[in-house]
């Protein structure tokens, strides 16, 4: 029997194009081909991704945007893009929608599953009559968060722990201007709006899936988190000294400090978590990215002066690999969502930098369930090296820290309780809204 085909279309971000190949691994998995549609340059990240067992049932196909002067072919990503260039990519994906429509047209999926930001991409199926399915890329908290004040403006928010500072609602304002850009024709999208996927599980955040269902706009359905068993990577691919350097450390002694792949650290910001970790008198590992064509630079002596306390990895550093390690007693993060779900799998506490977007919500959410602490900032959203330091010590020399990795690890088990049902909820919407959709033109039809 042919395996059903599903077409999935992610953003063009890394932290969006994660959890689509968690999810088509996933269905895999359960017998399904899956086709994923990106930009050469994001397809060359993904392809390194898939490991060899699901070489036949993930495939890969190209979406070419059109070459514009100023967004050339390596900016057909988010991954390194110039922050005055986002709202042209987004633009320019858009632009597709001819290609888009051929490569469903050829393909003849039985399902299309799109990201909750390409809202247009979903009117082509529909055109088409393929069932579709949207999804969220992050938790539901921050979807019910977003959804309450858009549709109750002017309403409070009825889960105090999660709110957004005014600095953080401007800052966020001014990444994604257009980014909201979601002008659709809703009429011709019925079936899709019934249920939304989210890259979350219940154990972490149920209480606001319940309430997202009890507003009766959508019901929402978690696909749960990803095992790391396939992202860990092998020894021989990571620095063999930066293991070694680990394995003299002593339990929970270190933190890892990264702020992910498309956040890089202006001076200031670069100075106060250099001077933090000098503070501290922490052992650390920290991941420094730079904007191309940039440098921010450490601060004069700040190598020499922690010596072998600390490590400084430029670039890509194997994440996975360095929170399994039983050294690592923290993680200070910016909280973006698959870096927050990393830290859950391998018990790490989180000390909770957020930069941007949604990323405050998730620290707070992560300090809701108990498993973080946020780092205080000043009004005018500016991080002190003292307040960092002291996060730092807190969650690694004193008890606050093993309260957090109880918990932490307490977490980690629901989640993996969970993952199975979960995934058996994904795939029976899939299944009832193709049965839909071939009822309906079976009706239509006669």
């Amino acid at each position: 029997m042919e395996k059903m085909r599903i077409v999935m279309l992610p953003y063009l971000a890394y932290g969006h194009i994660t959890p689509f190949l968690e999810l088509a691994k996933k269905l895999s998995n359960r017998g399904f081909s899956i086709h994923i549609c990106s930009s050469p340059i994001n397809l060359s990240f993904i392809k390194a991704k898939i490991p060899e067992k699901y070489s036949s049932s993930i495939h890969l196909v190209e979406i070419h945007l059109p070459n514009l002067p100023e967004l050339p072919p390596h900016h057909h990503t988010t991954n390194g893009l110039p922050n005055h260039l986002k709202q042209t990519l987004f633009k320019t994906l858009k632009m597709t929608k001819p290609q888009l429509h051929q490569i469903l047209s050829d393909l003849k999926p039985d399902f299309f599953i799109y990201d909750i930001m390409l809202l247009w991409s979903a009117v082509v199926a529909s055109s088409l009559n393929i069932p579709s399915l949207r999804f969220y890329t992050v938790n539901a908290a921050i979807f019910s968060y977003f959804f309450h004040f858009y549709f109750n403006p002017g309403e409070e928010f009825p889960f105090p722990a999660l709110y957004m500072r005014d600095y953080e609602l401007a800052k966020m304002t001014h990444e994604v201007a257009d980014d909201a850009e979601v002008e659709v024709d809703r009429d011709k999208v019925t079936e899709s709006d019934k249920f939304v996927l989210v890259h979350s599980t219940k154990s972490i955040d149920g209480k606001y899936m319940d309430y997202l269902c009890g507003t009766g706009q959508a019901k929402v359905v978690p696909i749960g988190t990803e095992s790391p068993e396939d992202g860990v990577g092998d020894v021989d691919k990571i620095d063999i000294e930066l293991v070694k350097w680990l394995e003299k450390k002593t339990e929970h002694s270190t933190v890892y400090v990264s702020f992910g792949s498309e956040y890089f650290l202006s001076k200031e910001e670069m100075e106060e978590v250099a001077y933090g970790l000098e503070v501290s008198g922490v052992d650390f590992i920290w991941v420094v990215r730079y904007q191309k064509g940039e440098q921010v630079e450490l601060p004069q002596g700040f190598k020499e002066r922690i010596g072998d306390r600390g490590r400084i990895i430029e670039g890509w550093a194997p994440q996975q690999r360095i929170l399994k390690h039983s050294s690592i007693g923290g993680f200070v993060t910016h909280c973006g969502w698959n870096s927050t779900l990393e830290s859950i799998e391998f018990g790490v506490p989180i000390i909770a930098m957020p930069m941007l977007y949604d990323q405050p919500l998730n620290a707070r959410l992560m300090v809701e369930n108990g498993v973080a602490v946020e780092v205080p900032r000043d009004e005018k959203g500016n991080l002190d090296r003292v307040n960092i330091a002291e996060k730092i010590k807190h969650v690694i020399r004193d008890e606050t820290g093993e309260n957090l990795r109880k918990k932490m690890n307490n977490l980690g088990e629901n989640v993996r309780s969970q993952r199975e049902e979960e995934m058996d909820g994904v795939v029976k919407v899939i299944q009832l809204l193709i049965d839909e959709k071939k009822g309906t033109l079976s009706s239509e039809k006669s």
